[in-house]
């Protein structure tokens, strides 16, 4: 069974208050079978065991489909690997020896809370001010009630894997939440069930992205290449076509 020895830098910050710092640890023996968090499971287990404060960081599903392991590895958020999250990345992709650096998202409107964890509530609010549609309660109508086009539905099943875990945020250089807003925001317009809200809707999400702290749109790019679900810089372009059609509708 192959085993990795491993040098870990990790940002340590007690409070949102604290200035924090880059910690270094040593592992030994680590089986390259284990994914990412298995590995800090390791490295906390031996911190708790010796008395030591683990170190935080966010984590639910372990599937790729939650959205909270929100942490930047060697420089990239959710690390090395294209269309991955942290919690599908595993030990067999690093060498014996390596120095990991691992550090939260870093950009204002993610304040840390503590070590890794930031706070991602500014995500929330945007969703709260028009990422919705208004239905009658009762029971489910049935899947073919609502004829969709097969290329529609695909174009807004694609926008609609987006989990929120905000690595456009942290790989965009102005910490644009553009790629999120436009996902949610295009997910929606594209199927009829969005359609009464469909103006209002992006009005509202991008006057609320904007006064959450999120920098504007440059085109570079890093969002999609970093982007563990490939969300296409397409759907910006659609977010600022229907932002534009809701201003000429008045």
């Amino acid at each position: 069974m192959d085993t990795l020895r491993l040098k870990l830098k990790i940002w340590r910050q007690d409070s949102p208050k604290d200035e924090g710092e880059f910690k270094t640890y040593n592992l030994d023996g680590l089986n390259t079978h284990m994914s990412f968090l298995e590995m800090l499971d390791v490295l906390n287990e031996q911190l708790v065991e010796s008395d030591n404060e683990p170190v935080a960081f966010d984590h639910d599903c372990r599937e790729g489909i939650c959205g909270m392991c929100s942490m930047v590895i060697n420089g990239r958020p959710h690390g090395p690997l294209k269309g991955t999250t942290t919690c599908q990345l595993h030990m067999r992709h690093f060498s014996d020896g390596d120095t990991i650096t691992i550090e939260p998202w870093r950009a204002n409107s993610f304040p840390v809370i503590k070590d890794l964890v930031v706070d991602r509530s500014s995500f929330d609010r945007i969703i709260q001010a028009g990422g919705y549609i208004s239905v009658n309660t009762g029971s489910a109508p049935d899947g073919n009630a609502m004829p969709i086009g097969k290329e529609v539905a695909e174009e807004a099943f694609d926008a609609a894997a987006c989990i929120g875990c905000g690595a456009c945020v942290a790989a965009c250089k102005n910490a644009s939440a553009s790629l999120f807003v436009a996902a949610k925001v295009s997910q929606l317009a594209l199927l009829p069930q969005g359609q009464a809200e469909r103006d209002d809707r992006v009005v509202n999400m991008v006057s609320k992205m904007d006064q959450e702290g999120f920098g504007h749109c440059t085109n570079t790019g890093a969002c999609e290449a970093e982007c563990p679900k490939e969300i296409s810089v397409e759907y910006i372009r659609k977010l600022n076509w229907e932002y534009h059609r809701s201003n000429i509708k008045g």
